[in-house]
């Protein structure tokens, strides 16, 4: 009796890895992985709005120490893995040579699992997944891949917020803590400085899921490092204040400090702004004093903010393919 059900569930892994692979596949030759939804053949190295095929490029792998403090630590360091291409395509985007241009290096999910291990061997005290939206099948069996080679960090999902429920799903029990950002909550300010309408509708209802599937929060007692949340990312933007505002409010009605809400002042001026007058410039000290009184004055309690000089390009890490090969 032991013999033939250990027999029945080698059988069951093996079917559930064939169902896996061509689940991956499936997902990248008619690519619906994000709200475009451009239908095209990335498995076939077509490209569509991410600008990237199904094959996995990685900028940069290695300790982050510029993340909010449950993440990062003071010494210690997320083990951010920062993927190439993205869906959103913001115009004022600080990754700009990796997430539009042709940056990265093209490795395998196999290749990907290892560097999860090897940072976990480096002492980092999470994964930090940046950008993943459109290689969320190839991660999913990558995360799977590590843990059965002994990974245990919590994982993060950090990206755009413009997200699909139902590819929010497929991280469902792989991903401990989930990081978006809420950019807008307008969508003239959306359409005109990330080619997204829609952006609102579709980040709060990603929110939800995230909610759904992490529920409320989650801090080691001894390492003060997450371990389960979501953490709502804010770049307050130059001249938008007030819809900062009302976005803080929705967030603040809807979840109350079950979630965190990160107040980011780091917004930098980069080059492919030179279109936008309106971003032309950085955020003075008073917009984001304003926005995180407002904060305040509703109720906010868990939450971060930045003080001193967070703008620059210096926090910007160099996409150079280090700890990738």
């Amino acid at each position: 009796m032991q013999v033939k059900d250990n027999i029945t569930e080698m059988q069951e892994k093996e079917s559930f890895q064939v169902r896996d692979i061509v689940t991956e596949r499936e997902s990248y030759e008619s690519c619906v992985l994000c709200p475009r939804e451009c239908k095209v053949n990335r498995w076939n190295k077509e490209l569509g709005y991410c600008r990237r095929t199904s094959q996995l490029y990685v900028g940069r792998a290695g300790l982050h120490m510029w993340e909010e403090p449950c993440i990062s630590g003071k010494h210690q360091g997320s083990g951010a893995v920062f993927f190439a291409g993205c869906n959103l395509g913001c115009v004022f985007c600080q990754n700009i040579n990796i997430s539009r241009r042709d940056g990265g290096v093209g490795i395998t999910v196999k290749r990907l699992a290892q560097i999860f291990l090897e940072l976990q061997k480096s002492g980092a005290a999470n994964l930090n997944l940046v950008t993943p939206t459109h290689y969320a099948p190839s991660i999913v069996k990558a995360i799977q891949m590590a843990k059965e080679m002994g990974c245990d960090l919590p994982v993060i999902y950090n990206s755009s917020g413009y997200e699909k429920v139902s590819t929010l799903r497929l991280m469902e029990g792989s991903v401990d803590v989930y990081l978006p950002d809420l950019k807008y909550m307008s969508d003239e300010l959306a359409g005109k400085y990330s080619f997204a309408p829609d952006y609102f509708e579709k980040a709060s209802r990603a929110i939800e899921e995230m909610y759904r599937q992490v529920g409320k929060v989650k801090i080691h007692s001894e390492t003060g490092f997450i371990e389960k949340e979501v953490i709502v990312r804010h770049l307050v933007l130059p001249g938008c204040v007030e819809d900062s505002k009302k976005l803080i409010d929705y967030l603040h009605t809807t979840y109350q400090n079950h979630i965190c809400i990160s107040i980011m002042n780091q917004y930098t001026p980069m080059d492919s702004v030179k279109k936008y007058p309106d971003l032309s410039r950085k955020v003075t000290d008073r917009e984001y004093e304003r926005v995180v009184e407002y904060a305040m004055e509703i109720g906010v309690e868990n939450g971060y903010i930045q003080e001193g000089d967070a703008v620059g390009e210096s926090f910007i890490p160099e996409f150079n393919g280090e700890g990738v090969l």
